[in-house]
């Protein structure tokens, strides 16, 4: 037989009475101001001066896809160029040795501390420090030939990323317990195999998730290798509305593409960090 507790002494029988729910007052006037501001934005834009037919039609031109293939070849160069760098310069911050620590340190506040397009453009005119570029009596040629936009935007963007994720390749390292060191060493691991084998695999776990967000950051990045004429997907619209005068369209078009990378690109780090995170998920109690 189920027995109701005794209410608080003083408080009569409430079982019967309606429940009294809480408004929400200002949840509902942040949505309301919310959906009247995307109301006008979404006015503003059709009423604009914009021909979307325009859009529509310039969206899947042969140089817009063009660019948007050179704009995903280049950032996945660059952040695999990032990643190495990261990598090696991430081992220098954590070594014993002070010059090794020093000279990381130094890549580390040089590429951080200067504007990402100011790199692009030293790295696009080398040629006016170092007119030839080689090895004595082996190879030389001249940097004005050798340095392409295509190449001048892989160093510039792979270097300067190898700044950034060489702070993250390093916090991922300083995760994995120091015990996990000193037993690979007490199986007769080398620190070469045991990075590999053992604490890189764990330190993926908090690596992941923010080199997926430097990726993404780094499609974006790509627009601004535009400035040294590397023919990516907003360099191309640039050059179809200095022709046509549809700044506004092709603008649209460039954003649409760039949407679209890093829309496909979400899912994927996702998975990425599901199948690095497996066997360390909490059970909820």
């Amino acid at each position: 037989m189920t027995q109701t507790r005794p209410l608080a002494e003083g408080f009569s029988d409430l079982a019967g009475l309606p429940v009294a729910r809480r408004m929400h007052w200002g949840r509902w006037l942040s949505a309301a101001i919310l959906l009247l501001l995307l109301a006008a934005l979404a006015r503003a834009f059709a009423n604009g001066q914009i021909e979307w037919a325009y859009v529509g039609r310039f969206l899947t031109v042969p140089v817009i896809l063009a660019g948007i293939r050179n704009t995903l070849v280049m950032a996945v160069l660059a952040m695999l160029l990032g990643i190495a760098l990261g990598i090696v310069v991430a081992l220098m911050r954590l070594s014993p040795n002070p010059v090794l620590k020093s000279v990381a340190a130094a890549y580390v506040w040089l590429f951080r501390g200067t504007p990402l397009i100011l790199q692009l453009l030293l790295w696009f005119n080398l040629a006016l420090v170092f007119p030839v570029i080689g090895i004595p009596g082996v190879w030389s040629g001249r940097a004005v030939d050798l340095m392409t936009p295509f190449l001048a935007a892989l160093l510039g963007l792979g270097i300067n990323q190898g700044a950034y994720t060489s702070e993250v390749m390093r916090a991922g390292l300083l995760s994995v317990d120091a015990g996990q060191y000193e037993a690979a060493q007490a199986i007769g691991m080398g620190r070469l195999r045991a990075l590999r084998r053992i604490v890189l695999p764990q330190a993926m776990r908090v690596v992941i998730p923010p080199l997926g967000n430097e990726f993404i950051g780094m499609i974006k990045a790509t627009s601004l290798a535009s400035v040294i004429q590397y023919p990516e997907v907003l360099h191309s619209a640039e050059n179809i509305y200095y022709a046509n005068s549809r700044v506004i369209e092709l603008l649209i078009v460039a954003g649409l593409w760039y949407l679209a990378a890093v829309s496909v690109l979400t899912p994927l780090q996702m998975l990425l960090e599901r199948h690095f995170s497996r066997g360390t998920a909490r059970v909820s109690r």
